[in-house]
């Protein structure tokens, strides 16, 4: 627990100095977090990083749902294993190389002009696929789409399939079986799989630095900036806490939300 708080009290404690090249001021001010939410290209990043963000877990959980609803109601019960194992397949391969075949993909010339060409579709390279914040949003969204599948599909899996069959013989026919009784009881692995996709990504800096190019540059981006080549990791420290209280925020609202589906299902 020690090892794991430490460095969040170093942090914590650094966002409050001041430094000027290589000299650090220990005593305490606040300059840094004004510096952090007045200036117009913090606010940008921030609220760059929180949109991408919020458009990826959207996008990764309505492309898990519908697999993990197939894996759970439509597989038999012998290969639903092996469809797990298959969902794990893109973790063998290195995240960083994954980036770099997104590159390949949406390159000038890459996978995707290069059929578009080929079948007539466009007659020159697209620009816009790549070093953009659509870049960022499907290269992240890929990234991350396994690890919103499983939370649903375990939610799916715990579904007693009695409910279903009740549902069906009051005469619910089969869209009105999953808007009453699967969508509300797998809530909690899509509360679950949005937090597990939110929370990291807000914070990427790898997948903007390769593949968004200046547009697609977020807040992390700028943090690894001053740690690094502006030599002014108290800003970078105060940067680090304040994404970290906006994703406490955004977080605390889901678990609020999820609290409140499984106090309101208990009572139904």
């Amino acid at each position: 627990m020690l090892l794991l708080a430490a460095p969040i009290v170093l942090l914590c404690a650094m966002s409050f100095w001041t430094q000027n090249f290589l000299t650090i001021d220990h005593t305490l001010s606040l300059a840094n977090y004004k510096q952090a939410w007045s200036e117009p290209i913090y606010q940008t990043l921030m609220l760059r990083s929180l949109k991408i963000s919020m458009i990826v877990t959207a996008l990764t959980i309505l492309l898990a749902y519908p697999a993990a609803y197939y894996m759970s109601f439509v597989v038999p019960n012998g290969r639903k294993a092996m469809w797990v194992f298959l969902i794990t397949i893109p973790f063998w391969t290195s995240y960083l190389m994954r980036i770099y075949l997104w590159k390949v993909i949406l390159g000038y010339n890459g996978v995707v002009n290069g059929s578009l060409m080929n079948v007539g579709v466009i007659a020159e390279p697209l620009e816009f696929i790549l070093y953009n914040q659509l870049a960022v949003v499907v290269t992240l969204s890929h990234a991350w789409l396994p690890f919103a599948v499983l939370p649903i599909f375990v939610a799916m899996e715990k579904i007693d399939r009695a409910f279903l069959e009740a549902a069906q013989d009051l005469g619910d026919s089969a869209f009105w079986r999953f808007l009453r009784v699967t969508l509300p009881l797998s809530m909690p692995g899509v509360i679950a799989a949005t937090l597990i996709v939110f929370v990291p990504t807000i914070g990427d800096y790898v997948t903007p630095k390769l593949v968004g190019g200046p547009d697609g540059l977020m807040i992390a981006n700028m943090i690894e900036l001053q740690f690094k080549k502006a030599n002014n990791a108290p800003l970078g420290a105060a940067l680090s806490l304040s994404a970290m209280l906006l994703v406490t925020a955004v977080a605390a609202i889901f678990v609020w939300l999820n609290r409140r589906h499984l106090i309101t299902s208990g009572r139904t």
